[in-house]
C-alpha cells in the first residue's frame, strides 16, 4: 500500500536508531532472516520495541506506524490529535488548546505510556507525561507499540511506547515557511529547512503557535519550538546523529478543578531543553556498538497572582526535572538469523521544587531538592527459523529507592501460508514512584519504602492480507496492574507516610482494524473494546471515588472507533476526511476541598474532521512552490468533554499557505 511504501523508504533514509552495521551493509537486506517468510511482511521497519530495527511483521506486539508528511497533508499540528487515530488508545485534552493532554492505552494509567523522542525519555520521573507541548513540524513519523516494554526501557514503559522520530536532511538545500489561522484566534508559522551531502545531513525547523482559546476570558495559549538534527558519517564504520529540541510555552486558564471559569489572570508555563547525542561504530562485520547521551531538563509551574483588592488567595509553583541518561549496547550478528544484544544502562534524575503563596490562614513557602539515580544491565535476542520469527529480552534495574527489580517481554510471529500472521506477546513492566510520593514533606509525607507499580500483560493477534489491496487484523490483550500507589489524609499513625502500594486493576480488550487501497482512495478503520475493573480499591472509598471496587477505571471508554477515508487527483489536489466516535466513560466531578468527588458519566460524541491541500505551483529553478492549505475540525459542531466539567473546542476552520523552496 502507497502509505506503507512511503514509511519504509523514510525509515531506510533516516531512521535514527539503526546501528552502523545496518546502515552500511543494507538495512533491509540484513533484517531479512529476521522476519518470516510470508507476503504479509510488509515494507515498514520498527525501530521501537527491539534493540534493532526490524520488519513490522517480525514483531509479536500490536504496532501502528503513522506518517508525519501525511499527517501535516491533512492539516493535523499536534501529536496528540495525530495519536487519536490510534486503536487501544485514548486521549483526554483537560479543555482548550494548550491544556494538559493525557494518553490512555489498553486502559492503563496516564502514566503508563513511555514517550521517547528520537530515543530520548520525555516522561517526567514516575511517568507523568502532559503531550499538549508536542506538535508535528519536526516528526517523520510516530510509531506506537502496544505492551509492556519494561524489558528493554525500564520503568514507565507499562502499557506500551509512543515514539516520536524526528526529520533528517537530504541531498541539496530545501526550505518552507507556512502561515495558517482561524476558529478562537489561532494564528502559526511554520520555517524548516533540510540540506546535506555525502558527509552529513541536518534538518531545522521554528515553530510559534497561538490561540486565544475558547473560553471567554483568560484563555490563551502561546507555543515556541525550535528543533532539529543533523547526522554526521565519520567514516565508513562510524555515524554520528544528534537531536535537539527547545520549547517555551505559556498556556492562561480560568477554570478552578472542577471546570468553573472563576480567575482571571492564572497561568502555566513550560520552558523545555531536549538533547541527543548517538554514537554508531561496527567494529566488526558480525558486531557494532552504540552509545547514546540523553538530557531532558524541564521548568515547569503555576502562577496566579490576587485577582485583586477583595482576593485573599494567591499562589506560584516552579518544579525544575532533569533526566540525564547514558546508555551503551553492542549487538552481535549470529548466522545470519539472529541478532543478541546487551546493554548497560545509568540514568540520573532530579527534581526541584519552590512554591509560595497566601491563603485565609496567612503566607506559606515549600522548597525541596531531591536525586535519585538508576543503574540497568539488559539482554535482548532476535532470531528467525523459517517462518517464525522469535524476539525476547530481560532487564535488571537496580534503582536507588527501590532497590533490584526484574522485568522481561517477548513475543513471536509466524506466517501461516502466504498472506496471514499469527502473533503473539507477553511481558512484565513497572512504574517508579513519582518524587512526591517518595521524598514529600509538610502536610504531606512522602514514603521513601515504595515499591514501583508492576503490570502482567498478554496479547494474540492475526493478520490477513487480502489480495494484495486491503489488509484486516484483530488483536485480543489482557492485563493485570498491582501495587498501584494511593495517597491518603488518614494514614495509620500521625507520622505514617500519606502513599502506600494498595490498590490492584486490570483490563482487556479487542483491537480490530481495516485498511484498503483503492487506487484513488485509500480507507482505513479502526474499533476498540475494552473492558477495566478495579480489583481492589485502596484507601478509596465511596461511589465518587477514584477506584472504587467491581467498577471501570474512569475516563477510559468501553468502545470506540476511528474512520479515515484519502485520496490524490492528479498529484495536486491531497484530500482527506475522518469520523472519531468515542462512547460513554465514567469520570470525577472534583469539588472544592473538603467535599469529595462525586461519580459522572460522560455521554457518547462523535467528531468530524476534513483536511485540503493544493499544490498551486511547484518549486523549480528560479522559482518557488506554492500550496495552499485547508483544515476544518468538529464540523458537527459537537458538544463534549474529555474530562468532566472541562469543554473540548468546537468546531474550527483553519486556512494557510505554504512556500517551498529547492527541489520537493
Amino acid at each position: 500500500m502507497r502509505h506503507l511504501s512511503l514509511l519504509g523508504s523514510g525509515l531506510l533514509r533516516s531512521a535514527p536508531l539503526i546501528t552502523v552495521c545496518f546502515l552500511t551493509r543494507g538495512l533491509d537486506a540484513q533484517n531479512r532472516a529476521l522476519i518470516p517468510d510470508s507476503a504479509i511482511a510488509l515494507e515498514a521497519i520498527v525501530v521501537t520495541g527491539t534493540p534493532v530495527p526490524v520488519l513490522e511483521g517480525a514483531l509479536g506486539s500490536h504496532v501502528s506506524l503513522l506518517d508525519g508528511a501525511d499527517l501535516r497533508a491533512r492539516g493535523v499540528t499536534r501529536v496528540s490529535d495525530a495519536l487519536r487515530s490510534v486503536t487501544g488508545l485514548s486521549m483526554v485534552q483537560v479543555g482548550s488548546f494548550g491544556s494538559r493532554s493525557s494518553v490512555f492505552l489498553r486502559g492503563g494509567e496516564s502514566d503508563y505510556v513511555l514517550v521517547l523522542l528520537d530515543g530520548i525519555p520525555l516522561n517526567d520521573p514516575g511517568g507523568a507525561i502532559d503531550l499538549s507541548g508536542l506538535t508535528m513540524e519536526s516528526v517523520e513519523r510516530i510509531e506506537v507499540v502496544r505492551g509492556p516494554a519494561s524489558g528493554l526501557y525500564g520503568s514507565d514503559a507499562v502499557a506500551g511506547v509512543v515514539q516520536i522520530i524526528t526529520r533528517s536532511g537530504g541531498p541539496g538545500f530545501t526550505g518552507s515557511g507556512t502561515m495558517r489561522a482561524g476558529s478562537f484566534g489561532s494564528r502559526s508559522g511554520v520555517l524548516e529547512v533540510r540540506g546535506g551531502n555525502d558527509a552529513g545531513s541536518f534538518f531545522a525547523s521554528l515553530a510559534r503557535y497561538e490561540s486565544d482559546g475558547i473560553l471567554e476570558f483568560n484563555n490563551g495559549h502561546r507555543h515556541t519550538v525550535l528543533s532539529g538534527s543533523a547526522d554526521l558519517r565519520i567514516d565508513d564504520a562510524s555515524t554520528v546523529r544528534v537531536t535537539a529540541r527547545l520549547l517555551d510555552r505559556v498556556y492562561r486558564f480560568p477554570t478552578d478543578e472542577g471546570g468553573a471559569v472563576v480567575d482571571i489572570n492564572q497561568s502555566s508555563f513550560w520552558e523545555e531543553v531536549t538533547v541527543g547525542l548517538q554514537v554508531d561504530r561496527r567494529l566488526t562485520a558480525d558486531l557494532d556498538v552504540r552509545g547514546h547521551l540523553t538530557l531532558h531538563d524541564a521548568d515547569s509551574g503555576t502562577d496566579d497572582p490576587l485577582d485583586g483588592p477583595e482576593d485573599r488567595s494567591a499562589f506560584f509553583s516552579l518544579d525544575a526535572m532533569q533526566r540525564v541518561t547514558g546508555d551503551l549496547q553492542a549487538h552481535l550478528r549470529v548466522r545470519e538469523t539472529s541478532v543478541l544484544t546487551a546493554g548497560f544502562e545509568l540514568e540520573q534524575q532530579r527534581m526541584r521544587t519552590f512554591s509560595e503563596g497566601q491563603a485565609g490562614f496567612g503566607p506559606f513557602t515549600g522548597r525541596s531538592h531531591d536525586s535519585r539515580s538508576n543503574a540497568a544491565g539488559y539482554l535482548h535476542a532476535l532470531t528467525t527459523l523459517s517462518r517464525l520469527s522469535l524476539n525476547g529480552g530481560i532487564r535488571l534495574e537496580d534503582n536507588e529507592q527501590f532497590g533490584h527489580f526484574l522485568s522481561f517481554q517477548a513475543g513471536s510471529a509466524l506466517g501461516i501460508g502466504a498472506n496471514t500472521l499469527i502473533r503473539f506477546a507477553a511481558g512484565r513492566a513497572i512504574k517508579e514512584p513519582t518524587f512526591l510520593e517518595v521524598f514529600a514533606t509538610g502536610y504531606v509525607l512522602g514514603n521513601p519504602n515504595l515499591d514501583p507499580e508492576r503490570s502482567s500483560s498478554w496479547e494474540v493477534g492475526v493478520q490477513h492480507e487480502v489480495r494484495g489491496i486491503a489488509r484486516v487484523g484483530a488483536t485480543w490483550f489482557a492485563q493485570s496492574f498491582e501495587d498501584l500507589i494511593q495517597y491518603t489524609a488518614s494514614p495509620p499513625e500521625p507520622t505514617d507516610p500519606n502513599y502506600y502500594n494498595v490498590a490492584m486493576a486490570t483490563s482487556q480488550g479487542i483491537e480490530i482494524e481495516a485498511e484498503t487501497d483503492l487506487g484513488p482512495v485509500e480507507l482505513s478503520a479502526g474499533w476498540t473494546w475494552l473492558d477495566t475493573e478495579v480489583v481492589d480499591s485502596g484507601f478509596d472509598q465511596g461511589s465518587g471515588a477514584t477506584f472504587v471496587d467491581g467498577e471501570p477505571l474512569i475516563r477510559r471508554p468501553k468502545y470506540q472507533g476511528v474512520a479515515t477515508v484519502r485520496g490524490e487527483i492528479e498529484s495536486r489536489v491531497r484530500w482527506n476526511a475522518d469520523v472519531r466516535w468515542v462512547g460513554k466513560r465514567p469520570d470525577r466531578r472534583f469539588l472544592p476541598f473538603p467535599d469529595p468527588p462525586e461519580s459522572e458519566t460522560l455521554p457518547r460524541y462523535t467528531v468530524w474532521n476534513v483536511g485540503l491541500e493544493v499544490t498551486v505551483t511547484e518549486s523549480g529553478p528560479g522559482h518557488p512552490g506554492l500550496d495552499l492549505v485547508f483544515r476544518g475540525e468538529n464540523l458537527g459542531a459537537a458538544d463534549y468533554e474529555e474530562a468532566f466539567g472541562f469543554e473540548a473546542p468546537g468546531r474550527g476552520v483553519y486556512l494557510g499557505g505554504r512556500v517551498r523552496w529547492g527541489d520537493r
